[in-house]
């Protein structure tokens, strides 16, 4: 019998830096000796005091369910933090709690966005995003940026593309995958937009140079999307937070109680540990990417790569291949076949990035040493 597949899930296309880690696994598996700098996987662990609360809270019995907008000593921890590092006054009723931003991102969406919405996005930006506008029946609406930029969004560019059926524009500082940041500035001009601002503020935290700033601080008709993946070592962990306009709030709500219902108790707690006693792990650790980055920007120069921008945050670097080939997952694929590197090819993040590779620092520095060895080899044996 042949099952038809609906139309909206054929919107949702492949993850092309899952695609490539599945086929570098396969690699691993035939016995090749591979080094990862295609994902955004911290290589830390977690941090104790995390990992001691969750052990804690297990032998507790925090198994059960929780409120839907998750734990209330969780929520005011998010506020307190929000209080202290922006200057920003929140309240928990504000905040929902869920398993990663991400499923808050599609709850998010289905909740401003009627069928042939418009929502404004960054190319290159992260490459779920389009699929999950339109998965939620929106038009995601795609405003090339430049690298001078940082692929930043420009006020006066965004301006050009709103309509009648814009509902927001998507903003990321720090980026995926360029790893740049938005000044104050920048976020004031966005924010006095007349459309709703959704900032994706999961990279918050892992910032080198220049303010980390929140949207927030400049408007109150914004989202914020945050999270512990990353600057807390706790991508399996699947924890995130949404910060919502109290207008939009008993509607994400009730949303989330029908698709959800709510994150992890244990786990949830291992979320306050983390925001009351891991600040020191979280510097120590930025400041290892920090060296990291330095280093992985200084050799890809060295090696002909076009870094038009030094990142700034996250742990990545968009590194310009179009002199080798403009077809990134292609080369992507060689570089992978040949050396045992794994890298992003950047179409994953838009056409904006075609001819681009993303590379991730969130390996041991030895490890990124050695796969810029090997992919030195393979330049030259190209002639490159």
């Amino acid at each position: 019998m042949q099952i038809p597949i609906s139309n909206r899930a054929k919107l949702v296309e492949p993850f092309l830096a899952m695609e490539l880690m599945e086929r570098a696994k396969e690699l691993e598996a035939e016995g090749r000796d591979i080094i990862y700098l295609c994902l955004g996987e911290p290589d830390f662990s977690t941090p104790p005091a995390i990992l001691s609360a969750t052990g804690q809270a297990l032998a507790e019995g925090a198994t059960s369910y929780t409120h839907s907008l998750g734990l209330l000593e969780l929520r005011q921890e998010i506020c307190c933090y929000y209080r202290d590092y922006y200057g920003v006054e929140i309240v928990p009723e504000q905040v929902i709690v869920s398993s990663g931003t991400s499923p808050l991102m599609l709850l998010l969406f289905s909740t401003i966005l009627d069928d042939g919405d418009e929502l404004i996005l960054s190319d290159p930006g992260y490459a779920c995003y389009p699929g999950f506008v339109r998965f939620s029946g929106g038009k995601p609406v795609l405003l090339q940026t430049d690298a001078r930029d940082g692929f930043q969004p420009r006020p006066e560019q965004v301006q050009t593309l709103i309509t009648e059926k814009t509902r927001g524009l998507l903003i990321n500082s720090p980026s995926n995958p360029a790893g740049s940041i938005l000044s104050s500035q920048e976020m004031q001009a966005l924010a006095d937009l007349p459309v709703p601002i959704i900032s994706d503020e999961i990279y918050h935290g892992l910032t080198y140079q220049g303010d980390e700033r929140c949207i927030l601080e400049f408007t109150q008709d914004a989202f914020v999307l945050g999270g512990f993946s990353k600057a807390y070592a706790m991508t399996g962990w699947r924890l995130g937070y949404l910060i919502s306009p109290l207008s939009c709030v008993r509607t994400l709500q009730t949303l989330h109680q029908n698709f959800l219902i709510c994150a992890n108790h244990f786990v949830q707690r291992g979320g306050i540990a983390a925001l009351q006693q891991c600040h020191d792990d979280v510097a120590d650790m930025r400041d290892v990417y920090n060296k990291r980055r330095k280093e992985l920007v200084a050799r890809l120069r060295n090696l002909g790569f076009g870094v038009h921008f030094e990142p700034k945050g996250a742990f990545y670097v968009l590194a310009d291949a179009r002199h080798i080939d403009t077809n990134s997952q292609r080369l992507a694929l060689d570089i992978l076949e040949k050396t045992g590197v794994a890298v992003t090819p950047g179409i994953d993040f838009g056409q904006g990035a075609e001819g681009y590779l993303r590379f991730s620092y969130t390996r041991p520095f030895d490890e990124i040493v050695t796969a810029l060895e090997r992919i030195e080899v393979y330049l030259r044996r190209r002639g490159k």
